[in-house]
């Protein structure tokens, strides 16, 4: 099996991540997908639909392997992305493209039914797109063979996981996603998604603006063909094809097409695309190409169609070894020595990750994380494993492209002995070996034969130099010593330069170097030949790759040592011919191999790099990067820039210093993703080491170029803006407010759910996680500091930014001018400062990430604090607009209110403070409700009436529902002292006020029967009517609803007192209400206000109920009183008969409700009407109205429950048994009714039918039938 070259990643899935790739030792790019052997049903299923299909339109399997931890598919590169990417990005697409992309969905879908295959989970983003559009149908996983049982399959696999059985979702929906931007159904509910599927039709697609012509009537048509509900009536593949929207792109070849079968059929049906059509589909050639594929797709059935699937095996490494170093990364070189071993090390010292998050902020709440601790993670985190990866000097591709070294071995006068066998050699061999090369080197004859030669030697030791044990045993010989002498004293030029590359190939292969070999005589020779033939510039690019890999050897050798110690001396001479060799004027191929040398030696922690660090150092390699044209030689000069700063961040502040901060910044903008990785990593080195700290953490180009960093696709630019991010938030709070503004919280949220802990993190992940959970500390730990201080923390600190200043929280701020109406200017510039920093609060209260964290009980008592300066400045008592202006003011409050409408969005934080709630924070909320400014006395009223029925909620289930807020409780003397005594004021005010009002009245009724009574307590029933006067012209209007809705609570209450709702007229509103509304209701054509009227209905039938069983059992207990001998309050009786007696005028309004649709109005109003009728029996004439007539018969003959059949006959039962003239309607004019009587009366197969049909029968008697 061949190896694989990874690319970039290209893809992410939540256990799969793609990448591009290519096989080694060949320039074919195809996608690698990586997944958990978790997935591995699926990715069979995808291998055995797919292993032999090769057609346009389909993405091409080529293998697939599995390895110790993951399988890997290996498939076809298509380098357009999705086609979701596409809708995504245009929203809309001209009908045109439409076409085009129809046709490539409609070849392949075709393709795949040929095949007996059913691809089940058509969308947008499992269609790919390659070169010039394109489409590919990909990702197979839930496809299935045709009648094949997917689930059967899966278990079959033995897998830990199993794909859904979906169904076939055909091209139409995709063809209307491309056009209109959005499928044709669309809900967060799932069960109203099917419902809109099932009943609804789509919309037809528009096109936005006038950007897009409309939809061409063929389109129309064929979406409506397509979108069919009835598969009789939808487009059959015969249809489709000839539909004229595709503009005779489609031909007919075979004509034994199928004329019924809906699309999402597999009829074996043969098509090809006409020559004239601009994208030709025409992937069969002739007829026998057709027979042929016929043919294949037969055996295909067969393939995938195993008795066995689990003998489809991926292949395996090289004798049978499962290791994943099949897959290499391009962009991970074998690394240099152990420098990037040591650097991992130090970046894993920070071991918290995303899953210890909120462990990581516990601890800093304890004082177990001081800020030492912060900056030392901070540093061990600047530096990544990435940032240190060394790669030669010599050969390297990207400075100079090396043609191979061969040898003759006729001319070779030693044994050819290849690796193998020198390490195989005995000692004695090994000798004789060695002193045979070294005569050979040492050779004085000058004739050409001799030269050639030593040549040819020269040619063989470098083929054997690039094995580490090889080199290393060569170097510690004295054939190292002989090469020196031999680049001193050899004549010709060309012995020399292979002389100097096989000291190259030595220096870069040897794994251990002893301090007896004499580097610094190599270094101090081609510095001399360097510096004697530096006009030179082919020599000075043989000899440069020589002294750059002896002095990484150097340094890396020194840097290893337990210690270190000057063992290998290098003169600075070999510095200042690097230097020269960095300036303007030179060849890029010089320019780069110095850079590179910079950049390697500096990458170590030994002295030998600080040679480089000089004052024109940094000036030099930004201008390399800044002038050179050639993008590796860029990314050298800003890596070597980058590694030199480790040693010495002010060489990064020299060339700040010399071309200006915008221009490093402009760089950092426009830069690529490497280079944008080396500037972050260079500006985090330097504020940490408090260079130019003052001018940066004041710059908002500065800190705005960074957070636009959040939006590269890199992890590690990202964790490294977080990084430079925080360090500039340390030293200048106020940037936190620009960052806000610019998103910052959003990039948060984001990059937190990418590092949640339970997924499988890579490297990159890791450090971002790093990153971020110091940011998120750092922000929390600063929030006392914007808002308020806590019990440990003092009210004003100095400022970073600017020493001589303090700052000042908000609330010392807002206490310092409590009260007065012209603040000075001291503290309106405190004021000017902290104000501002408002907003912050809410952006952090808004994040699910900080909320956890920053809303605590001192922080609810702290904004109960800040809630009562909001009340002072609402009131007038305190006045800033003088001081920071009435805008900042408003924006002040708003914000204030703001953050508390989050809290209120989740209950659990509220409950669990309700104390505090409810001491500190509801007062000054009651006492804004009475604010004279509309805006914000709607706001407050809101936010209270969210407030306080989420806490008596809370309060009344604590207590097992049971009737727990008495007198004493304190929620409830806070409504009944200060809400409630301001609450008329507050109902007679203009909407959208008194819909709030009521809000909150009906939310405390439902869950506390002690507010019920208060309700009637504090006369508050007048106005309630008086309410439903001024709205009766807007009757589904969110006041009336809500008026309804609290007097259906007090009418259900037990002890509320009924003769006072009476007295205001109940029966009389109640009355017009519900004609008014069942008019609506019966009439109404809008669907939203169809969900309106029904619910205002089912309200106020619940309160006729309620005022019905009310009257039925007073009238009951009088009667059972009378016949008792107790006597009874008879008068009483018979005066709420007569009060009540205008709601036999809604005996017909209910009776025409009686066929709804709505169980719960058919049930309440039958309930409702079964009472009236017990009470009043026939006394209104229009009660056996013909209408009213064919209404019970619609009823009795739809409903089929014995229960509901005998309530309706013993209403009717009444109505004639109480009025002959109801006998007499019944008897002449309900004829319809009679028939499903005497139905009813001729049916009897049980106890209860018995029940029924003797009902019946006696109303077929009466009326004398």
């Amino acid at each position: 099996m061949e190896n694989f070259i990874l690319y970039e990643e290209i893809g992410r899935g939540s256990k799969t991540v793609v990448y591009k790739g290519r096989r080694k030792g060949t320039i074919n790019f195809v996608a690698i997908l990586c997944t958990d052997k978790c997935k591995r049903a699926e990715i069979t299923n995808w291998v055995r639909l797919t292993h032999e299909i090769r057609h346009k339109n389909i993405v091409t399997f080529h293998e697939w392997y599995e390895t110790s931890n993951h399988l890997w598919l290996v498939v076809e590169l298509c380098t357009g992305g999705s086609l979701e990417t596409v809708i995504a990005q245009d929203e809309q697409l001209p009908e045109d493209v439409v076409r085009e992309f129809g046709i490539d969905l409609v070849t392949g879908l075709h393709h795949i039914h040929d095949l007996g295959i059913i691809f089940c989970e058509i969308t947008p983003g499992k269609i790919l797109l390659e070169g010039p559009g394109t489409l590919k149908f990909n990702n197979f996983c839930l496809a299935k063979a045709e009648g094949e049982n997917l689930e059967e399959f899966f278990a079959l696999i033995g897998s830990e996981e199993g794909g859904g059985d979906g169904c076939e979702s055909t091209p139409q929906r995709n063809l209307k996603n491309r056009l209109k931007g959005r499928p044709p159904f669309f809900s967060e509910s799932f069960s109203e998604l099917i419902e809109q599927i099932l009943y609804e039709n789509p919309l037809p697609p528009k096109s936005k603006g006038s950007a897009l012509p409309k939809p061409s009537s063929h389109f129309l048509s064929l979406l409506d063909g397509l979108l069919q509900k009835d598969p009789q009536k939808r487009l059959n593949w015969t249809d489709l094809l000839q539909h004229p929207f595709w503009k005779d792109a489609f031909s007919r070849y075979d004509g034994d097409s199928t004329n019924s079968q809906d699309i999402s059929s597999s009829e074996n049906m043969e098509f090809f695309v006409s020559r004239d059509t601009k994208d030709s589909l025409d992937t069969h050639k002739n007829s026998n190409d057709m027979s042929s594929s016929r043919a294949n797709n037969k055996q295909l059935n067969k393939s995938f169609k195993l008795e066995n699937p689990s003998e489809l095996r991926p292949k395996s490494a090289p004798g049978g070894e499962s290791n994943e170093s099949i897959f290499l990364l391009s962009s991970r070189p074998t690394p240099r020595t152990s420098t990037a071993v040591e650097m991992s090390s130090a970046t894993a010292a920070l071991t918290q990750n995303s899953a210890q998050r909120t462990l990581c902020l516990a601890k800093g709440k304890n004082g177990h994380s001081s800020q030492q601790d912060m900056e030392s993670k901070m540093k061990e985190l600047i530096y990544t494993e990435s940032d240190l990866f060394v790669t030669p000097i010599l050969d390297n591709p990207k400075i100079m492209k090396q043609a191979p070294v061969r040898f003759d071995l006729k001319m070779l006068h030693i044994p050819a002995h290849s690796v193998e066998k020198l390490l195989s050699l005995k000692e004695m061999d090994w000798n004789d070996f060695l002193q045979q090369v070294c005569s050979l080197v040492d050779s004085t004859e000058k004739n050409t034969g001799a030269t050639r030669a030593k040549l040819n030697l020269l040619c063989y030791l470098c083929t054997v130099a690039g094995h580490k044990e090889v080199a290393t045993r060569l170097i510690s010989s004295q054939l190292f010593p002989l090469l020196i002498q031999q680049l001193r004293a050899a004549p010709n030029w060309d012995i020399r330069a292979k002389i100097a590359r096989v000291i190259a190939l030595l220096a870069l292969h040897t794994t251990e170097l002893k301090e007896n070999v004499p580097v610094t005589e190599a270094v101090i020779l081609l510095t001399e030949l360097i510096r004697e033939n530096f006009r030179n510039s082919k020599l000075k690019q043989c000899l440069l790759p020589a002294l750059g890999e002896v002095l990484y050897l150097i340094a890396s050798q020194e840097e290893k040592k337990v210690h270190p110690r000057e063992c290998w001396v290098v003169p600075l001479a070999a510095y200042t011919v690097l230097m020269r060799c960095l300036r303007e004027g030179e060849e890029r191929v010089v320019n780069h191999m110095a850079a590179k040398i910079v950049e390697n030696v500096c990458t170590t922690d030994s002295f030998h790099a600080q040679g480089f660090i000089t004052g024109e150092i940094g000036p030099v390699l930004w201008y390399l990067f800044t002038h050179s044209t050639v993008d590796s030689l860029r990314i050298t000069a800003i890596l070597a820039l980058c590694r030199i700063t480790r040693h010495s961040p002010s060489a990064f502040q020299s060339v700040i210093e010399k071309v200006g901060l915008m221009a490093v910044v402009n760089s950092l903008a426009n830069g690529i993703c490497k280079v944008q990785q080396y500037m972050l990593t260079m500006f985090a080195s330097m504020l940490s080491c408090g260079i130019h700290l003052q001018r940066l953490i004041q710059e908002k180009d500065f800190v705005t170029t960074i957070i636009r960093l959040f939006e590269s696709p890199s992890t590690s630019i990202r964790a490294k803006a977080f990084l430079v991010l925080l360090q500039v938030l340390i030293n200048n709070r106020e940037m936190l407010l620009l960052s806000c503004q610019a998103r910052l919280v959003m990039y948060i949220e984001r990059d937190s759910r990418k590092t949640t802990p339970g997924k499988e993190q890579q490297s990159g992940n890791e450090y971002l996680s790093k990153c971020l959970d110091l940011l998120i500390y750092h922000i929390v730990q600063e929030l006392p500091g914007i808002l308020g201080p806590g019990a440990d923390q003092t009210a004003c600190v100095p400022s970073p930014a600017n020493p001589s200043e303090d700052l000042c929280d908000i609330l010392s701020a807002l206490a310092n001018v409590s009260g007065r109406k012209h603040p000075s200017t001291t503290q309106a510039k405190q004021l000017k400062m902290c104000l501002p920093m408002m907003p912050v609060v809410l952006h952090l209260v808004a994040s699910q990430v900080f909320r956890p964290h920053i809303v605590t009980e001192e922080f609810l008592f702290n904004y109960g604090t800040l809630l009562n300066f909001i009340k002072s400045i609402v009131s007038g008592e305190t006045n800033l607009n003088g001081a920071v202006g009435q805008a900042a003011s408003e924006e002040l409050i708003k914000s204030t209110l703001s953050a508390f409408e989050v809290v209120t969005q989740h209950p659990v934080l509220l409950t669990l403070h309700c104390s505090t709630v409810v001491d500190y924070i509801l007062p000054p909320l009651i006492s804004l409700v009475h604010s004279q400014n509309v805006e914000w006395r709607l706001f407050s009223l809101r936010l209270l009436s969210e407030t306080t029925s989420l806490l008596v909620s809370h309060e009344v289930m604590a207590e097992e529902k049971e009737e727990s807020l008495d007198s004493n409780n304190k929620l409830l003397c806070l409504i009944r002292d200060s809400l409630l005594p301001q609450y008329e004021h507050i109902l007679m005010a203009p909407d959208p006020v008194p819909v709030y009002a009521l809000k909150l009245l009906v939310a405390l009724t439902e869950h506390s029967p002690a507010l019920t009574s208060l309700v009637e307590e504090s006369n508050l029933v007048p106005v309630l009517f008086q309410v439903i006067l001024e709205h009766q012209d807007s009757v589904l209007g969110n006041t009336m609803q809500s008026v309804t809705a609290l007097l259906n609570n007090l009418v259900a209450h037990k002890n509320t007192n009924m003769t006072l709702l009476y007295e205001q007229g109940l029966v009389h509103h109640i009355c017009n209400l519900l004609i008014e509304t069942s008019a609506l209701y019966l009439e109404v054509d809008d669907k939203s206000n169809i969900k309106t009227a029904n619910g205002l209905l089912l309200s106020l039938l619940d309160i006729l109920h309620c005022m019905l069983i009310y009257t039925a059992n007073i009238i009951r207990l009088t009667l059972q009183a009378q016949k008792s001998g107790t006597g009874g309050d008879t008068q009483a009786a018979e005066d709420l008969l007569l009060i009540n007696k205008p709601l036999t005028d809604l005996i017909s309004l209910l009776i025409q409700l009686l066929p709804s649709d709505d169980a719960e109005i058919y049930e309440t109003a039958s309930q409702c009407l079964s009472l009236l009728v017990q009470l009043y029996g026939g006394d209104n004439l229009d009660s056996m109205s013909p209408e009213n007539m064919d209404s019970f018969a619609e009823v009795l003959k739809s409903k089929r429950d014995l229960k509901q059949q005998k309530l309706l006959l013993r209403i009717i039962k009444r109505l004639i048994t109480s009025n002959k003239k109801h006998s007499e309607s019944l008897k002449n004019d309900g004829d319809s009714l009679i028939q499903i009587l005497e139905r009813l009366a001729q049916t009897a197969s049980s106890h209860a039918d018995i029940a029924v049909a003797a009902l019946a029968f006696e109303i077929l008697r009466t009326v004398g039938r």
